[in-house]
């Protein structure tokens, strides 16, 4: 066992925010909302905040991969829902992509995405790059 899981700041973090495995939607909602309150110090946080963030959000991950499963949609679909939900439009996609008519072939279905424009949308939406295969 490490000395940071052993470690009196580890404890104290760990009796302010008992981790356990996450078995129901309220549970999930409150670990979510330990992670957000823990997230507002990003960038001050001690070793053992950064632990346990790591842990709540294997936790949080575990569960909802079980519970929630995405419908499969195809490369163009995502795009258009990432587009949808950030109020994009082709416009603003020129960057990744190089020039408005990559973007309409793309857009359109003519044109598959590189590796290189999925690496950007995956880190642009913050998702997994699998979303765009």
């Amino acid at each position: 066992m490490s000395a940071l899981a052993v470690s009196p700041a580890y404890t104290a973090l760990l009796v302010k925010f008992p981790p356990r495995v996450i078995k129901s939607e309220e549970q999930n909602e409150s670990y979510i909302e330990a992670l957000h309150s823990l997230e507002q110090r990003y960038g001050s946080w001690s070793p053992e905040e950064t632990e346990l963030a790591d842990l709540f959000t294997l936790l949080i991950e575990d569960f909802e991969e079980k519970h929630y499963t995405l419908p499969k949609c195809s490369p163009l679909e995502m795009i258009e829902f990432f587009m949808d939900q950030n109020g994009l439009k082709q416009k603003d996609l020129v960057d990744v992509f190089g020039t408005p008519s990559i973007v309409s072939e793309v857009m359109s279905g003519k044109r598959e995405l590189n590796k290189e424009q999925i690496r950007w949308l995956s880190e642009r939406f913050h998702v997994s790059p699998e979303l765009f295969f």
